[in-house]
C-alpha cells in the first residue's frame, strides 16, 4: 500500500500552526495543529469535542459556508483538519481560522448541537478547555502568513 501524505510529514519537526496538508482538485485540506506532536500534551476529549462543535458552527455560518467541506479532529488529538474549496484564498483561510478561534475564545451560552437529541456524546463537553485552546491558537496564528502554511522540511 502507498503511504498517505499526512504520514510523510516529519511530526518531530511539526509545530503548532496552520498548514496546507494537501490539495485534491478544488479542495484544500488545512492542518490546524493545536498541539506539538509527540510532546505528551494532547487535546483532552471534552475540549476537542466542544472545539469541533464551535469551529464547525462558526465556519458554516460565515459568508464562506458553502466552501467549507469538513471540520473535524485528528485521531492523534493534536489538531483538526479543515477542508475548504479553493474559492477561499489562503490569506482568507488564515483569517477565517483566526476569526474562528476568536469566536470560541469569546463564546458564552449553550454549546451548539450539544443536546442529547443533537449529539452522540452530549455529556462530554468542556467549554473552558476549548476556550483555553482557542486563546493559545490566537497567539500562535497572530502573525501567520501564507508563507507559513508550508510544512518545515
Amino acid at each position: 500500500m502507498q503511504r498517505i501524505a499526512s504520514f510523510a510529514v516529519n511530526h518531530d519537526k511539526l509545530e503548532k500552526g496552520l498548514y496546507v496538508s494537501r490539495i485534491d482538485g478544488d479542495v484544500v485540506t488545512y492542518d490546524v495543529r493545536m498541539k506539538k506532536p509527540n510532546a505528551g500534551d494532547y487535546l483532552a476529549n471534552p475540549a476537542l469535542h466542544t472545539l469541533e462543535h464551535l469551529l464547525a458552527t462558526y465556519l458554516r455560518n460565515t459568508e464562506w459556508k458553502d466552501a467549507v467541506v469538513y471540520v473535524g479532529p485528528m485521531g492523534c488529538r493534536t489538531g483538526f483538519y479543515v477542508l475548504m474549496r479553493d474559492t477561499v484564498s489562503r490569506r482568507l483561510a488564515i483569517q477565517l481560522l483566526k476569526d474562528s478561534f476568536a469566536f470560541v475564545a469569546d463564546f458564552t451560552g449553550v454549546i451548539p448541537g450539544s443536546t442529547r437529541i443533537e449529539c452522540g456524546n452530549y455529556l462530554e463537553h468542556d467549554l473552558e478547555g476549548a476556550k483555553a485552546v482557542a486563546r493559545d491558537m490566537m497567539a500562535v496564528l497572530r502573525n501567520w502568513s501564507e508563507e507559513d502554511l508550508v510544512y518545515a522540511e
